[in-house]
């Protein structure tokens, strides 16, 4: 009995202890720590007082006297441990010790890549990304709590991490998006109107290779956002490329390598406002950097190598007929089997929510019962951005175009709100258009959208995984430990390529794109341009240099994003192909290494060195066209 109340009480303080450890001082001051600390990582010490009004206080820790602005009774000091310490911390002539155990920093690329090694080699995810959060939670609190951080490295699996997951207002957007446009898949393809597209294209799509022509074009088409985009693509396409025995990893791939590019690039969609912040965090402190945020993000397209060359590799491969490595060998079996998906995939897919996407008996194949509800999606999430960004100041400003005024309100827009009222309304069309021609009641239109509901559930799980991780890695600093070891004494020309490699290094550890960027650009703009200044370079050398990294940030976290079996685009992809996932990383890994190792030794590495993009892209489009002409085979015809 007293080892159960003793585990009792240890259970109690283990779930009300997240992340901050408090040491009050007084009655009217209180000092906060950190419950984790990574070795040589900045982190905060907060100063609490219960006098609001106070605007700055003297803090002392270790030794060295400071002083904080306060606001709201509320201030920090910045603090870096290396090895064990006792921080002292002294306010108003009191003084609190706290022992400080860092976590060495190694520690935190194992979680991601555990997770990645065990989903390539045993070819499952869910149990995958379970074990990566679990592992790195338990590093986290075994150095805090010793033997006692595994029982809480599983507690805080769940109620922490998953639960942090599904809290997040953007990740529950994400969620909703997707079961709505599973919803919208389900009852067009009951009333007859995907049937009825596969017909008309089918018109058109006579062979794979203008299948996989038309999947490619819609891909572009729809360029505004990459979730939308890849589920919209991939379910739209699925029916058409299967009948015309085209491999489910050959569809997700020209889903993936379209969807994150093309939004990556163009000027009118949802990466805008992001991208945008990201950047002016980073710039904000240039003084000597005569220029804005939205022209440094216009001037680096130039150098925007890995995205564009992607979308051209993905045209050439269909063109040209070929493909190599394992994508070949996917295309060779759904050629001659007819066997579109791996024996493997097989084992993902629930036959009885095959059922949800058959068309209803006496139902008529009638095309405009799905292009209907999907270009209200596509044209009310257009309309919802400009709404939710609309900004006078910027639509009546006579000194911009037309298109960045347009790419200015997209940019402010909140692209989560749009989506989910586009989606909702494509499903509520969908059914309306349904209920009306009487091709199914009312209630058996809601069991097809409860049914398209719960096609979506592996890919949640999965993407919940996925996000868990990504907060395992955030608290780990595995960006931090990433750019510690690709940081140190380069020159100025070296700096893109290596910016290009640290931004898919921690896209691919992490699973995120956005996460990336938000990581590095505030770390690494400052660094490039004081780089180029302290070399000496003029500043329209320095500009080149640092329009370059900004690019290489953006290119490099698309390409992270496109290897890593973690990643929600990557993970979504697969799902709206209905393709295998980890067959879907395998197939795309090679090609997505091939473009990157292009973009970086006939891109980045010679446009560094003063080379124009305007000759590097056509060499570099040419090589790629040359890999495949000689590393290529050519698929069997049908």
């Amino acid at each position: 009995m007293k080892f159960f109340y003793t585990f009792l009480l240890f259970f109690i303080c283990a779930i009300t202890s997240f992340s901050q450890q408090s040491f009050p001082l007084d009655e009217s001051v209180e000092v906060e720590f950190p419950l984790f600390i990574m070795e040589g990582v900045p982190f905060d010490i907060l100063v609490r007082t219960d006098n609001a009004s106070v605007q700055e206080l003297n803090v002392e820790v270790s030794g060295v006297s400071k002083d904080v602005e306060m606001e709201g009774g509320k201030g920090s000091v910045t603090y870096t441990v290396n090895t064990q310490e006792s921080i002292e911390v002294a306010v108003n002539g009191s003084t609190v010790v706290f022992e400080a155990e860092p976590i060495p920093l190694w520690w935190s690329i194992i979680p991601p890549l555990l997770a990645i090694a065990l989903a390539l080699i045993f070819r499952e995810v869910v149990s995958s990304l379970f074990l990566g959060v679990f592992f790195g939670a338990s590093i986290l609190y075994f150095y805090s709590e010793g033997l006692w951080g595994l029982v809480m490295g599983f507690m805080r699996t769940i109620d922490h991490y998953i639960v942090a997951a599904l809290s997040d207002s953007g990740h529950v957007s994400i969620i909703i998006f997707s079961m709505l446009i599973g919803a919208m898949v389900a009852i067009i393809s009951k009333n007859g109107g995907m049937q009825g597209v596969v017909d008309k294209i089918a018109k058109y799509a006579q062979s794979p290779k203008s299948g996989q022509l038309a999947t490619w074009i819609l891909g572009i088409a729809i360029f505004f956002d990459d979730y939308a985009n890849t589920l919209v693509v991939g379910n739209t396409m699925r029916p058409v490329t299967d009948r015309l025995k085209v491999s489910r990893e050959k569809l997700a791939y020209i889903v993936d390598s379209t969807a994150a590019p093309i939004a990556a690039i163009a000027f009118v969609t949802t990466w805008i406002g992001a991208e945008l912040g990201y950047i002016e965090s980073g710039i904000e402190s240039l003084a000597t950097l005569n220029e804005g945020v939205y022209a440094t993000f216009f001037n680096s397209l130039q150098y925007s190598f890995y995205p564009i060359f992607t979308l051209g590799f993905v045209l050439m491969i269909i063109m040209t007929n070929k493909d190599f490595s394992a994508m070949h060998r996917a295309e060779v079996r759904a050629r001659t089997t007819g066997v579109v998906s791996s024996t493997r995939s097989k084992t993902y897919e629930d036959q009885d929510d095959l059922s949800e996407f058959t068309k209803v008996e006496g139902a008529k194949a009638r095309w405009y019962n799905a292009v209907v509800p999907v270009l209200v999606v596509i044209l009310g999430t257009m309309i919802s951005l400009i709404y939710t960004g609309w900004n006078p100041e910027i639509w009546h400003d006579s000194t911009i175009t037309f298109g960045m005024k347009l790419s200015g309100i997209i940019g402010n827009a909140d692209s989560y709100l749009a989506l989910l009222w586009s989606s909702m309304l494509g499903v509520l069309v969908a059914g309306f258009m349904t209920i009306f021609q009487r091709i199914m009641s009312l209630e058996k239109v809601i069991n097809a959208a409860t049914g398209g509901f719960k096609t979506m559930l592996s890919a949640i799980i999965i993407l919940t995984l996925a996000w868990s991780l990504a907060e395992v890695t955030k608290d780990l600093h595995t960006a931090h430990f990433l750019s510690q070891i690709l940081s140190d004494n380069f020159p100025a020309w070296s700096i893109p390529v290596m910016t290009f490699v640290l931004a898919a290094l921690v896209a691919f550890s992490t699973g995120s794109s956005w996460g990336t960027m938000a990581i590095l650009y505030p770390l690494i703009l400052p660094a490039a341009w004081l780089i180029c200044e302290e070399s000496g370079m003029g500043y329209n050398s320095s500009l080149d240099i640092f329009h370059n990294v900004v690019a290489s940030v953006l290119a490099g976290s698309v390409l992270g994003d496109h290897c890593s079996p973690i990643s929600d685009t990557t993970i979504l992809s697969s799902l709206a192909s209905s393709c295998n996932h980890i067959d879907h990383v395998k197939t795309q890994l090679p090609y997505a290494l091939c473009v990157g190792a292009v973009a970086i030794f006939i891109g980045i590495l010679p446009a560094a060195l003063g080379i124009s993009s305007w000759i590097l892209f056509p060499v570099g489009f040419l090589c790629l066209y040359l890999i495949i002409r000689y590393f290529g085979k050519v698929i069997p015809a049908v």
